[in-house]
């Protein structure tokens, strides 16, 4: 199942299918690592939604609502999700 990374649950797993987004914004998230094959977990969301922490190659960085509505995951059950997150 497919879905994009504002929609995860805390504690989802996932592998990036396609970033989307235009110029600057695309940039940015190829810039920090979110690239397509890249695992990625939902570590926290703040208390009001935004931003959200996730783990994506071994660290952690917080993104806006805005920059991961344009990140399109595969969704991995907590059985297949692999080493590649920790």
């Amino acid at each position: 199942m497919q879905k994009t990374l504002d929609k995860f649950a805390i504690g989802e797993h996932g592998v990036v299918k396609s970033v989307g987004g235009e110029g600057k914004i695309k940039r940015r998230l190829f810039d920090m690592g979110i690239t397509p094959g890249a695992e990625i977990l939902l570590r926290k969301r703040a208390p009001l939604g935004d931003p959200l922490e996730i783990t994506v190659r071994s660290y952690e960085l917080s993104l806006r609502i805005t920059e991961a509505q344009c990140v399109t995951l595969e969704v991995r059950d907590a059985t297949t999700a692999g080493e590649a997150v920790k």
